[in-house]
């Protein structure tokens, strides 16, 4: 890749070439990814039943965060080093766990990653739209991508169909068991209100299509306010560049991108320092 800065070009390093061992994951680190999001979801439970409610909802945000950016992110890059049938079982189930559809996130980030910036990329969509429409994007954005995705001409069209019907079963099921308890009905609104930010953390904030080129096209984060806030997790234009890399590994990646983006002229966004 040989993007412009003026009339200089900048090449990135193949991934091969500079960052082979970010690829590769260890069998603990598998584990740990994988078993993260269940282990959210019990303690949610447990401080429920316990009443601690405030710890409760704070088990649904590390939940949701840990899924779509994080561990399920990794799956629908194939990123954890699992074969395809335990790696589609694995992203079905843990989105799940967050009433949304993983096959439908799979079909609709390979698109943006394909298609960024161009107009059809509804993932990336919001990017393009003032604050307030991406906040409102948020409310109708997992049943927006469920229903293209189910348009598209894919083999994955019956488990994605499979996957929104586990979800209206389940809500329905939680609404059922109110008069037993409400701790399925919570669980169901605040991971539906959770997936409300997704366009804005994933959209709105990291990208600018109007960008003249590649590095340009994506905010480059830097600065520990914006790494603790983020929780090392606002690493959008290194992933866009080398999309094979687990998240685990992203700040590594983006130190050793660091000379290259300041030979382009990548100017960091920094909040305060």
């Amino acid at each position: 890749m040989a993007p412009k800065q003026g009339t200089s070009e900048v090449r990135l390093p193949r991934v091969d070439e500079f960052a082979s061992d970010l690829t590769r994951i260890s069998s603990g680190r598998r584990v740990f990814s994988l078993a993260l999001p269940f282990l959210w979801l019990a303690f949610y439970f447990l401080c429920a039943v316990l009443n601690w409610w405030p710890l409760a909802v704070f088990c649904l945000v590390c939940l949701s965060f840990v899924t779509y950016g994080s561990i399920s992110h990794d799956l629908v890059h194939g990123n954890l080093g699992l074969g395809r049938r335990a790696n589609s079982f694995f992203l079905s189930l843990i989105e799940l766990l967050c009433l949304r559809s993983g096959h439908a996130y799979r079909s609709a980030h390979l698109h943006h990653h394909a298609t960024y910036p161009h107009a059809d990329d509804i993932e990336g969509a919001a990017a393009d739209k003032p604050l307030w429409r991406t906040l409102l994007e948020g409310v109708v954005f997992q049943p927006k991508i469920w229903l293209w995705a189910v348009r598209q001409p894919t083999r994955q069209r019956t488990i994605i169909l499979a996957e929104g019907f586990a979800c209206i079963v389940f809500v329905s099921l939680s609404v059922a068991l109110i008069p037993v308890t409400p701790i399925l009905v919570v669980y169901v609104v605040l991971m539906i209100m959770g997936s409300w930010i997704i366009p804005l953390v994933t959209s709105y904030i990291p990208h600018q299509p109007n960008g003249e080129h590649a590095l340009a096209q994506t905010r480059l984060f830097r600065g520990r306010v914006a790494s603790i806030v983020a929780v090392e997790h606002l690493y959008h234009l290194e992933h866009h560049l080398y999309p094979s890399i687990p998240h685990h590994h992203w700040p590594t990646l983006a130190k050793r991108l660091d000379p290259y983006f300041a030979e382009a002229g990548v100017k960091p966004v920094k909040f305060w320092f």
